[in-house]
């Protein structure tokens, strides 16, 4: 029962930091970021939202860094629109699943493009 209560409130909260993010947070440099997942604690006093940065190394950490800066106004905002008794403390983990998946998938297409036999791979 408990871990269904922590699903759910994770599913909640990344629906709202998405929308937050998305329509509130006017810094300009916080960039096209989406919210993957949102992991709760045990205790639900923390909550660990996964997010990913669409940009290059520089645009990506500057993103990140205006969105940690942003946190309490999050949290604030998410205490409003839920009406949690206790707000989770939010802390943002950069999702890098999509790049690795992306490096992997190239890594597979030039495999099977040096594996094929009777096809000319010198471009």
């Amino acid at each position: 029962m408990v871990q269904f209560r922590r699903e759910r409130l994770g599913d909640q909260l990344r629906v709202e930091l998405a929308d937050l993010i998305q329509r509130e947070i006017r810094d300009p440099r916080v960039g096209f970021v989406t919210v993957t997942e949102v992991r709760m604690s045990p205790d639900l006093k923390y909550a660990r939202a996964y997010v990913s940065i669409l940009g290059d190394e520089e645009q990506t950490a500057e993103s990140f860094d205006a969105l940690q800066r942003a946190g309490g106004f999050l949290r604030s905002q998410i205490g409003r629109r839920l009406r949690l008794r206790h707000v989770p403390e939010l802390r943002f983990v950069l999702d890098e699943t999509l790049d690795t998946s992306a490096r992997i998938d190239s890594l597979l297409e030039e495999a099977r493009g040096k594996s094929e036999p009777g096809e000319d791979n010198d471009g």
